[in-house]
């Protein structure tokens, strides 16, 4: 059955007289009675919140859906005559996350928040005020994926170092044949560099995991200078630490996250219903051909290196 999309597509470059034109021009649009109402919080106006704007957009633009959306920010104020009823919120970040939780008791369908984090956020609120339907699109990679992508990358460097701080929970994964983990709790950031010292002596690999206590912006240089200096390979979590002098980086991009949350809210529309919290399908990789040569370290192509994890039962788009 052919559909309608309507895209209200509202953010810092449009002007507020846009954006009120581009709200009314929805509801003056004639949809069908089962057309689904969308609410899309975005964290605050970063690239990577403009990114999921723009691969959200793309997704509706090309799937013909009875969607209607309605894009705002989580610092921004409601507007005075505003009170719209939503099928659905999709909270992009923790701060929409939050803010979801804790106003609306629409289904909830959180993205580009880690599963610790999500989890955080679930514990902080008293289940019987929690939306009856609430799930995820974590923002971290499973660790079979990780785990995957350094055995292809490295095959020589089995014993993986893994930092983490006493409030992220973490679940130890069953391990591919041949590769251990080395994990070490940072109880305190003032002893952070020497017990990063002390997984660096006897680790092949530091493989970083969404924790900001560790790997807040004001650590991030100084552990990656530290694990270039013990000469042991860093794995990242985004493009952004590869472009700062990680190895190699395993994730997922906005514009995929944003795919992925598009196939979960048409499969919503259909049956009101969304699936359990579940990891991002599609992911990305990235290498520092650069740091590998300086480390003296050989790395196979990134098409090479992603055929291999596909014989291993990973493959990304």
């Amino acid at each position: 059955m052919p559909g309608i999309l309507t895209f209200c597509f509202a953010n810092c470059l449009v002007s507020r007289r846009v954006i009120y034109f581009l709200f009314f021009a929805c509801l003056a649009n004639p949809v069908h009675a089962d057309s689904l109402t969308v609410s899309v919080v975005l964290s605050d106006t970063s690239q990577p919140y403009q990114h999921f704007s723009a691969g959200f957009h793309k997704f509706f633009a090309k799937n013909n859906a009875d969607v209607v959306v309605v894009e705002s920010y989580a610092d921004e104020k409601p507007k005075a005559g505003r009170n719209e009823k939503f099928d659905l919120i999709v909270a992009v970040g923790s701060k929409a996350t939050e803010l979801a939780l804790t106003n609306s008791n629409a289904p909830l369908l959180s993205i580009m928040v880690p599963k610790a984090g999500y989890d955080a956020l679930l514990d902080k609120h008293s289940p019987q005020k929690l939306p009856k339907t609430v799930s995820a699109i974590y923002l971290d990679q499973p660790w079979s994926r990780q785990l995957n992508f350094i055995q292809a990358a490295l095959p020589k460097h089995n014993i993986v170092g893994v930092l983490y701080s006493p409030n992220t929970h973490i679940v130890l994964p069953r391990l591919p044949r041949g590769m251990s983990l080395n994990a070490k709790s940072v109880r305190s950031t003032d002893i952070l560099f020497d017990t990063l010292e002390n997984i660096l002596i006897s680790s092949d690999v530091l493989l970083v995991i969404p924790d900001s206590e560790i790997y807040s912006s004001n650590n991030v240089r100084n552990i990656l200078l530290t694990s270039y200096r013990y000469k042991v390979p860093l794995i990242g979590i985004s493009q952004a630490y590869v472009n700062a002098g990680a190895l190699g980086a395993i994730f997922s991009t906005p514009e995929q996250l944003a795919e992925q949350a598009g196939e979960m809210i048409d499969s919503f529309a259909k049956s009101r219903q969304l699936p359990e919290p579940q990891y991002p399908l599609l992911f990305s990789i990235s290498l520092n051909q650069q740091v590998a040569r300086s480390l003296g370290i050989v790395l196979d192509s990134q098409e090479v290196i992603l055929e291999r994890m596909n014989k291993g039962g990973e493959g990304g788009r």
